[in-house]
């Protein structure tokens, strides 16, 4: 009897099965199976060696004329050269480092020989190409038949085990598969003429034709989506079902004082938001919302309009900021919009107001001790920290509100972590300044209910962004550093942002798109400081800001230069998000391919945000038609963050979206597409959200397939940070 869950040890023996576990982390059957084909060798009609050209998929039948294995000249590893000929001509057959293989293919041994012709020093060749040797005595037409009629599956694969070797592992796993129960209920399946589970494992990889095999794979990407959708909708629902202290909003108070004192109108869209979200917290169950917008669409407004709402109901609000220079630019920014309103408890101060205080890993002894006891005693309605806010020394009197900003910096664990600070289930906001599909709303925030501020606040500038090709038109450059200046000269700030703190060094992952070539010539920001202080902006005030020097130097510096003492500053992406400087108006980002769109598109919005326009210049190396001078150029060609979300989506690898892979290999997310299978996530929803009406318990399978993943803490399904 074998099902999904019997292990592999048992069907395929202790050493295969230790190398499936080494390389994949597979145990069972199942995992096995998961472990789908990437694409399809078309095993045409045979082909003579005289006819081939080059890029031709090809299969020959040949005896084998000579091998001989050499080692490579200049570098480690070895070569096996088979030439094999069919009576017309002679053919190359190359295999690296797998000289193991001439055990094989001895000189006179007939066989079948399938691959992709190549040209190499002007001679044809297949390089790893797949065969299969004809015992002597068989009948040669009944292997051709056999051989040549099959869509061979290439796996993702290694050298110690090679896609071949994993074809044979699956067609045994397969062959002594028992019928696999299937968990997705039949109207569904048959409402999308999907195969039966057991079908599609079985035609996924060895179909009969490559209509079953894409079948197949539909039906196991809908299972993905489905079962996602599922633990999601079944996730929001258990959180509806949570108690929560209601918190409306009160018609005298905190937020009432502090909407009379706005120097400015909310825009529609902030005014529909907060509505949206005071609903939500006048509810006898949590609040579990993602507001997402454009940087600089006022996303912080929102969010401290909620926090008064808290405090007017006698509870706190934390706000958790990924690094402590945002923690820092946050504590200013709403002390700065409180006014007063923040003096609580002081002489003089409003009799509606409360106390803003903030939490760092690096703060002083007496700045932290004193913090605490805000927090504590609850004196602090508003506490502003990093990652130090989950501490165990953290308490708070009535934590009534978690807002999240970045969210993609922090994990699950992270916000829990915070949450069971409060003594009943708080309200929870997460924020993001980066724009999210729909899909990918969907399918990673399927749980929160999700709110947008896509128009801008009245003033905010047009800020322009032009791409400095500096291999092309290296005089551009010099050009850059002199808007600078002319900048400077008209009273106005300016960010230089840089990939690397400093030279050799790549640990400060600030970059969150490398691509992966050599990182040596990237620009840093102790290097390019004193560079351009003798150079081409002596006589400027310039100073460096960057994650590695202490909490004190980093909150100057940035007082420093939101006070217009600093001229430049000099920077790693430290700045992204929440630093508002209105009097800064251009940027110049180095090695700006080494950066993702979305980011960039975060970077550029700190210029622009006072009364004059902004101006963005993003310094490349990369040349013209690669795809990171098309990554540029699209940012130069819009600020529509939403557009340059699906962008960026599309350049990364599904993983950075939907998280990495987590232990437990059947909740690994492996077909689904968030783009290209949008309308798929649509209809896996709606079916989702129907049985969940019905009642999962009415499908027992489906019911122990939800069990099981909800189980498996460890992954999560997904993983949102």
């Amino acid at each position: 009897m074998t099902s999904l869950d019997s292990k592999l040890v048992g069907v395929l023996g202790d050493r295969t099965t230790k190398v499936l576990k080494d390389l994949f982390g597979y145990h069972t059957v199942g995992d096995l199976l998961h472990h789908y084909p990437r694409r399809y060798l078309v095993r045409g009609e045979l082909s003579n060696i005289s006819e081939l050209n080059e890029g031709d998929e090809v299969t020959i039948l040949a005896e084998i004329f000579s091998a001989n294995s050499r080692r490579l000249q200049g570098r480690k590893g070895n070569i096996l050269e088979v030439i094999v000929t069919d009576g017309t001509a002679k053919l190359s057959l190359t295999f690296f480092n797998q000289a193991w293989r001439e055990k094989d293919l001895k000189v006179g041994k007939q066989g079948l020989f399938a691959g992709k012709v190549g040209v190499f020093n002007s001679k044809r060749q297949l390089s790893h190409p797949d065969y299969e040797l004809i015992a002597d005595g068989n009948d040669v037409d009944a292997a051709v038949e056999g051989f040549a009629g099959k869509y061979l599956p290439m796996y993702p694969a290694s050298s110690k085990l090679p896609s071949w070797k994993i074809s044979q592992c699956i067609e045994l796993v397969i062959g002594s598969l028992d019928e696999v129960p299937d968990f997705l209920p039949e109207h569904i399946r048959e409402k999308y003429g999907y195969p039966t589970l057991h079908q599609a494992l079985a035609q996924l990889h060895n179909p009969v034709d490559l209509d079953s095999a894409e079948k197949a794979r539909q039906r196991l990407t809908f299972d993905e989506a489905f079962l996602l959708q599922l633990l999601l909708l079944t996730r929001r629902k258990e959180l509806k079902g949570l108690d929560a202290v209601a918190r409306p909003v009160k018609s005298s108070g905190l937020l009432a004082e502090f909407d009379k004192s706005l120097p400015f109108e909310l825009t529609a869209g902030q005014r529909d938001v907060s509505a949206e979200i005071e609903e939500d917290m006048a509810q006898p169950h949590p609040m579990n919302r993602l507001l997402q917008g454009e940087v600089g669409s006022g996303k912080t407004i929102v969010a401290l309009r909620a926090m008064l709402t808290v405090v007017d109901n006698g509870g706190q609000a934390a706000l958790l900021a990924p690094t402590e220079v945002l923690a820092a630019q946050h504590l200013r920014t709403i002390e700065k919009l409180l006014g007063s309103l923040s003096d609580g408890g002081m002489l003089g101060g409003s009799d509606q107001a409360t106390q803003v205080t903030l939490i760092t890993g690096s703060q002083s002894a007496t700045a932290r001790k004193e913090a605490l006891a805000l927090a504590a005693s609850g004196a602090a309605g508003i506490v502003i920290g990093t990652h130090a806010l989950l501490g165990e020394s953290v308490d708070f009197k009535d934590l009534g509100l978690i807002v999240v900003d970045e969210q993609h910096r922090f994990g699950v664990e992270q916000r829990d972590a915070l949450k069971s600070k409060a003594v009943t289930p708080p309200h929870l906001l997460v924020m993001t300044a980066t724009p999210i599909p729909r899909t990918v709303a969907m399918t990673v925030f399927g749980d929160l209910d999700v709110s947008t501020l896509r128009e801008l606040p009245l003033g905010r500038q047009p800020i322009t962004t032009h791409v400095i090709p500096v291999l092309e038109k290296p005089g551009y450059l010099e050009r850059a550093w002199e808007r600078i200046r002319e900048e400077v000269e008209q009273g106005h700030q300016a960010y230089v942002v840089a990939p690397r703190i400093a030279a050799g060094t790549s640990e400060d992952a600030d970059i969150d798109f490398l691509m992966g070539e050599s990182s040596s010539t990237l620009a840093s920001v102790e290097e390019l400081g004193p560079e351009l202080q003798s150079g081409a902006l002596k006589g400027l005030r310039v100073a460096p800001l960057h994650g590695k020097q202490s909490a004190d130097v980093k909150e100057a510096t940035m007082k420093a230069f939101a006070n217009k003492e600093l001229d430049v500053l000099i920077s790693t992406t430290v700045i992204e998000v929440g630093v508002d400087v209105p009097n800064a108006t251009v940027m110049v980002i180095m090695d700006a391919d080494r950066f993702g769109v979305s980011q960039l598109h975060q970077l550029r919005g700190r210029v622009g945000r006072g009364t004059s326009p902004g101006l963005c210049l993003l310094v490349s190396s990369a040349i013209v038609d690669t795809p990171a001078r098309e990554r540029l150029e699209a940012v130069s060609q819009t600020v529509d963050g939403f557009e340059l979300s699906r962008i960026d989506l599309e350049q990364r690898r599904e993983g950075d979206v939907l998280g990495a892979s987590q232990s437990g290999s059947r909740s690994h997310l492996r077909l689904l597409r968030v783009l290209r299978d949008e309308s798929m996530i649509e209809q896996a929803r709606e079916d989702a959200s129907a049985i969940l009406e019905e009642g999962v318990h009415k499908y027992a399978l489906l019911q122990s397939e939800l069990a099981q993943i909800q189980a498996d803490a460890a992954a999560d399904f997904i993983d949102k940070s």
